[in-house]
C-alpha cells in the first residue's frame, strides 16, 4: 500500500527504505527492540491511513519525527502504568515495616532528644504543644482550655517547634544539654 505524494516520493517506499533506522531510533528511546517494532509499525499505519497528515517537504525527517513522537509517547505510558499497576508482590512499593536497625536507633535518639527539649519548657507551653501538635486540638481550642489568647498559644507552640528543630539539629551538643537551648 504505498501512496505518492504531490512532489513525486512515494512516502510508503521512503518508510520501507528507512525502516531499520527508524526502528534503530525507537529503540534507543524505548531500549526494547519489540515495543520499538510496535512503535514503527504504529508510524507506519499513521502515514499510511494520513491521520494529519501534512505537506511533507522533507519525508525522511517527517518519518523519523512521527516514529519519535509515538515513542516518547509510549515511554511514557509505559512510565505511568508501571507507577499505577506495579505489582507489590515484587516488593518495590511495599513500605519496609520498621525499617533497618540503623533507623530506628536514629528515631529513637530522635525522640529522645525531643523528649528531653520538650521537659526543658515551661509546663504552659509543653502542655499547649502537647495539646495542638499531639493532641489535634485547634489552637482556639487550646486557648479556650488554657485561659490564654490564641497570638500566646500560637507563640507557645512556635517556640516548642523551635526548641524541638534544634534539639534536633545540635545532636553533637547533648552533652550542654537542651535546656541550655530551650529555656
Amino acid at each position: 500500500m504505498f501512496f505518492q505524494h504531490d512532489q513525486g516520493f512515494d512516502l510508503g517506499a521512503v518508510f520501507i527504505t528507512h525502516r531499520p533506522q527508524l526502528r534503530l531510533a525507537a529503540m534507543k528511546i524505548l531500549g526494547n527492540l519489540q515495543r520499538s517494532e510496535d512503535v514503527v509499525q504504529d508510524a507506519y499505519m499513521k502515514v499510511v491511513e494520513g491521520q494529519g497528515f501534512p505537506d511533507v517537504r522533507q519525508p525522511v525527517a517527517y518519518l523519523f519525527q512521527v516514529v519519535r513522537n509515538l515513542a516518547i509517547d509510549r515511554y511514557r505510558r509505559m512510565a505511568l502504568e508501571s507507577q499505577v499497576f506495579a505489582d507489590e508482590d515484587d516488593g518495590a512499593n511495599v513500605p519496609q515495616q520498621g525499617g533497618t536497625p540503623e533507623s530506628l536507633a536514629m528515631h529513637r535518639q530522635h525522640l529522645r532528644l525531643i523528649v528531653e527539649a520538650l521537659a526543658t519548657l515551661p509546663e504552659r507551653t509543653r502542655t499547649a504543644f502537647e495539646m495542638h501538635r499531639l493532641g489535634g486540638l485547634t489552637q482556639r481550642e487550646v486557648a479556650e482550655q488554657l485561659g490564654v489568647s490564641t497570638t500566646m498559644v500560637n507563640f507557645m507552640v512556635r517556640d516548642a517547634m523551635v526548641c524541638c528543630r534544634d534539639a534536633l539539629r545540635a545532636p553533637g551538643s547533648i552533652a550542654a544539654g537542651p535546656a541550655a537551648r530551650c529555656s
